[in-house]
């Protein structure tokens, strides 16, 4: 059976929770003929942490420029469109800057990335700051960035927001064959609509590019080594940068993490199954309250939970909107938003009793915009964060590969064993076998060498979008790293858990001390 990402939302950008407020171990992509995708990957420069590849040493070279943006300085950098070709164009990379608070005892710089894939850093920077630790604030420039396709930063453009509707709104099925053959088409109509806005680009939004991206950074902020704490999808950034580059990795943290090297149908699973879990502790949390408007029994509260979502297929809540009602997929979406934090139970709770108590789902509306940066009053999508997720996603999962009924079937017995609530969803929607871009390169093994610096995996037991599991895996595979673990709820731990956390993290960060093997927080 071959594997194609399914609708999972998982790897979201940690700062979702705001709703409460060729080197070893890469291989290349080869097209239907056997030839490599875009340029000649086989003979593409590969930069190790000694020396510059050749025909990038412009890059290398290249001095910052810092503007005042606000409350942080901004700055631009240049990289390489194809880092498979030194005479491709360049493109650019956003970044911003809050300046060590004290200058005299700095390390250096500590760059952060929220996830997604397609979060915004620079975005990302304000809410870090707000939660870092005084030795890190005091240690460290802290430098946001939007990768490649991303943002600020040279990105990824598929059309207008009736494009973006009709592609990522409406359920669509995926029952019979010819559904399948429905989707595969309406991805490469998309594609081809990115392709015409987007060009070149298109073809080179890979992690393993952005990795890349990542050092030329690196180099222009005048630092020897990479400090660096990545969340949820910036784990599987981090972690390639640390395949590529392991002599340069300084202090790097890998926070809520990804287990790249499962397949998609893997991931998949293992997401489905970690919101199913997430659901179960809301409603223990929601019958705690006192003013549940679901059942005293956890089975039948779930059962009223996966009915408000199924139901709404048929028979689409009003959303108190001019655009559009609340069909299934918006309903899933608003619902699972919120299990990424504890502290957005509530909104679930206030959401469910409207639709009980009036037959509305305005809440859930809101918070379906909330999770696809889609404003419910303009209509508008703020960010190309839905777009660059496709993009990225799609490179470096399962472009171009068939998919079949056998194949969906298979699949969708997975995912609803996985999880009875929402099982059909993650297994409905269309993936990526129609995507024409396939990564010139994708990380299929990690060696990290005993002597590069340790790096320090954060994991959650109750993470629903990237589960423990994960971090067991990713801390096993790397090898030289430390798992460090949050025994409670929620994506990610780092500035969102409690004290033992916080502190060890920072600690690390500062210091570069390493906590003691199995730490439980």
């Amino acid at each position: 059976m071959t594997s194609r990402p399914t609708r999972s939302i998982a790897l979201a950008a940690v700062y979702v929770l705001a709703l409460s407020a060729c080197t070893s171990g890469t291989s290349d992509a080869t097209d239907e003929e056997g030839g490599s995708s875009g340029a000649d990957a086989s003979s593409a420069p590969v930069a190790t942490s000694a020396e510059v590849p050749t025909g990038f040493e412009s890059y290398y070279d290249q001095e910052l420029s810092w503007e005042d943006c606000g409350d942080y300085e901004c700055a631009t950098v240049e990289v390489p469109l194809d880092w498979t070709d030194p005479s491709s164009d360049a493109i650019e990379i956003a970044i911003n800057r809050a300046a060590a608070t004290d200058q005299d005892s700095k390390v250096g710089s500590l760059l952060i990335n929220p996830g997604g894939p397609g979060g915004s850093g620079l975005d990302f920077l304000d809410y870090f700051v707000s939660y870092a630790g005084d030795a890190v604030a005091e240690s460290y420039d802290v430098i946001g960035f939007d990768p490649r396709g991303v943002g600020e930063s040279t990105a990824v453009d598929c059309g207008d927001g009736q494009t973006l509707d009709d592609f990522y709104i409406p359920d669509y099925p995926s029952a019979t064959q010819a559904d399948l053959d429905e989707a595969d088409q309406r991805v490469a109509d998309f594609a081809a609509g990115c392709e015409e806005i987007s060009g070149d680009l298109m073809a080179n939004v890979d992690t393993v590019s952005a990795a890349r991206d990542m050092d030329v950074i690196r180099a222009a902020l005048g630092d020897d080594e990479l400090n660096y704490l990545g969340s949820s999808y910036g784990t599987q950034l981090g972690a390639t940068y640390a395949q590529l580059y392991p002599d340069t990795v300084g202090h790097m943290v890998l926070d809520g993490a990804v287990d790249f090297l499962l397949s998609d149908e893997e991931q998949g699973v293992g997401q489905a199954e970690g919101f199913e879990q997430a659901l179960t502790s809301f409603i223990e949390y929601c019958q705690g309250t006192g003013t549940c408007p679901l059942s005293s029994d956890v089975e039948t509260a779930r059962e009223q939970i996966g009915d408000l979502a199924t139901s709404a297929l048929e028979n689409p809540l009003p959303s108190g909107y001019d655009d559009y009602d609340v069909n299934g997929n918006l309903m899933v979406y608003g619902i699972v938003v919120t299990l990424y934090s504890e502290d957005s139970w509530d909104y679930l709770i206030q959401a469910i009793e409207e639709v009980y108590s009036q037959g509305t789902a305005s809440i859930f509306y809101q918070l379906a915009g909330f999770y696809l940066d889609r404003d419910a009053d303009s209509g508008e999508w703020t960010s190309n964060s839905s777009v660059a997720f496709t993009a990225i996603g799609c490179t470096d999962g399962s472009a171009g590969e068939d998919w079949t009924i056998d194949d969906q079937e298979e699949l969708t017995a997975a995912m609803e064993e996985a999880s009875p609530t929402f099982g059909w969803w993650f297994a409905t929607g269309a993936g990526c076998s129609a995507w024409p871009w396939p990564a010139h390169q994708t990380i299929d093994e990690l060696d990290y060498p005993d002597d590069a610096n340790t790096i320090l995996v954060v994991g959650t037991t109750g993470d629903p979008a990237t589960p423990y599991e994960w971090a067991e895996n990713l801390t096993d595979e790397l090898g030289n790293a430390e798992l460090l673990t949050y025994d409670g709820e929620g994506h990610t731990a780092y500035g969102r858990s409690n004290s033992c956390i916080n502190d060890a993290v920072d600690a690390f960060l500062v210091d570069g001390t390493v906590p003691d093997s199995g730490t439980v927080c």
